[in-house]
């Protein structure tokens, strides 16, 4: 169903002769001053209700987005993506007026398991490889905290990767995820797996190699009276919602804190979600305080932080029903649900009554790795372009 739509989408514009363009969302662009440029009435966007009037803020610059124009340049459609599962969809009926609506993001998504003998360097031979940036970056990250010095590696060592990749459009879509990598020094194998109950990374004997960054909930709070859905279908209206944070409702006034340690990157007002902070911390984490009533004094952009920060209060400014705390939580730019940082898992390490399932799965993972690296005839990687500029990805 949801491919009929995008394909029903598609040609309706090509049978009415329409110039389709991939564009970047503009640095400073709101949604509000796209429907300006493009003359479609602000009445679209305030006759929204709360909810998709605050997906219309997640709206990132450097987002890759699809427009559909006429001859004379006045637009019919727009598919702007806002996460990786959920994209807005402008369009024109046939009266001729502009409807607002919210359709999935029909990606695929594969799994490949590459080895990639070295002749030069980590990086320089994975980009050849693959042609993605991301995903040396990643295996540095992975292999940041341990002995593996990467300038001992020579000349016919190994690399071997098993990952997973979205694609949309023809065109890789958000970041690759890691499963299992290794990578040879001098002919000596480093490893590391992920276990998904956790999404950390261990070696193949178990040892946990990822650094726990210790979030804490920023504010005392009544209850949660909105929680995060990356994307849901609503049974009644019919049609797909996301709500991609997290509402805490509390008092007008209480203290709102930084959930952890960071550099605050945005402070000021934004479209939609009012009086907003935005703090970047380590390893990709970005967190987004919403609707706050006024900023603690003293605040400003690039401002270095400590977890606990008296930061600003619970208000109702923007597009808001009620005082409460939207906070929204980033890890690459991809927003996800703060609760399953916040809350502690219930181990801290592998479980002892998984451990032997994980490191069963690790040897078998080993094998393969070997088997590919052996083989005359290794995997190709699949080469794709991105949808995202790489300026826009902040890994560590």
């Amino acid at each position: 169903m949801k491919k009929i739509i995008l394909l029903i989408c598609i040609l309706s514009n090509i049978l009415f002769s329409a110039q389709i363009e991939e564009l970047s969302w503009q640095k400073g662009e709101s949604f509000l001053t796209f429907l300006e440029k493009n003359k479609i009435p602000l009445k679209l966007y305030y006759d929204l209700d709360k909810e998709d009037q605050e997906l219309c803020s997640e709206i990132q610059s450097g987002n890759r987005f699809f427009s559909y124009t006429e001859d004379d340049g006045s637009l019919t459609q727009a598919l702007i993506p806002v996460s990786l599962d959920i994209q807005i969809h402008i369009y024109k009926d046939s009266s001729d007026s502009y409807k607002f609506q919210t359709l999935p993001i029909n990606y695929n998504e594969t799994s490949e398991l590459i080895a990639i003998p070295i002749t030069e360097s980590i990086s320089n031979d994975i980009l050849k490889a693959t042609g993605d940036v991301t995903i040396a970056a990643l295996l540095n990250s992975l292999f940041s905290n341990s002995s593996a010095d990467f300038k001992k590696m020579k000349k016919g060592d190994f690399i071997a990767i098993e990952y997973n990749q979205k694609t949309y459009m023809g065109k890789l879509h958000g970041m690759p995820e890691i499963n299992a990598a290794m990578i040879q020094i001098n002919g000596k194998p480093f490893y590391r797996f992920r276990n998904n109950k956790d999404d950390k990374y261990y070696d193949e004997n178990g040892v946990g190699f990822t650094k726990t960054y210790l979030f804490q909930i920023p504010l005392t709070y009544t209850r949660i009276s909105s929680p995060f859905t990356n994307k849901r279908y609503h049974p009644v209206l019919k049609r797909y919602r996301a709500h991609l944070g997290t509402d805490f409702a509390a008092p007008t006034g209480r203290n709102i804190y930084a959930a952890a340690d960071g550099k605050i990157e945005f402070v000021g007002t934004q479209s939609g979600y009012g009086k907003t902070i935005i703090i970047n911390h380590q390893n990709g984490y970005k967190t987004l305080y919403a609707h706050q009533n006024g900023f603690a004094k003293g605040l400003r952009q690039g401002q270095m932080i400590k977890k606990g920060t008296h930061i600003g209060y619970v208000g109702s400014t923007g597009l808001s029903s009620g005082p409460h705390l939207h906070l929204g939580m980033y890890k690459n730019n991809v927003a996800i649900d703060a609760m399953s940082v916040l809350q502690k898992p219930k181990f801290e390490g592998l479980d002892p009554k998984e451990k032997p399932i994980f490191l069963a799965n690790t040897k078998a993972t080993i094998s393969k790795f070997n088997k590919e690296i052996e083989n005359d005839n290794r995997t190709a990687p699949t080469r794709l372009d991105r949808i995202s500029d790489k300026s826009i990805i902040n890994l560590f």
